[in-house]
């Protein structure tokens, strides 16, 4: 359903990067921090992205996205795609249509 990827990092934690549809028709990158790849979909998947699944590593997360989801205290967050460099991070919360 989604193009995506991880990378692990020294911790043993990992950031996971996925490219998804929202309701509203586009699609949006999200990237979670999580303990494992398991536990970073089980977070989308409690917010609403029911058919999440990482299958290979096509589109891993950038430095500048793991730097970007490792300062935000949720360790969730989003921006639309195709990325626009110029376009801040939002924390999942602020995403249109999202059910909480």
């Amino acid at each position: 359903m989604a193009g995506g990827g991880f990378a692990k990092l020294p911790g043993g934690t990992v950031v996971v990067a996925l490219s998804l549809p929202v309701p509203e028709g586009g699609r949006v990158r999200v990237l979670v921090h999580a303990v494992n790849r398991q536990r970073a979909l089980t977070r989308l998947r409690n917010l609403g992205f029911r058919a999440v699944y990482l299958r290979g590593n096509t589109e891993p997360p950038t430095p500048d996205e793991i730097t970007a989801v490792l300062h935000h205290p949720d360790g969730l967050v989003w921006r639309a795609c195709p990325t626009d460099d110029t376009e801040s991070w939002h924390p999942i919360g602020s995403l249109p249509g999202l059910r909480p």
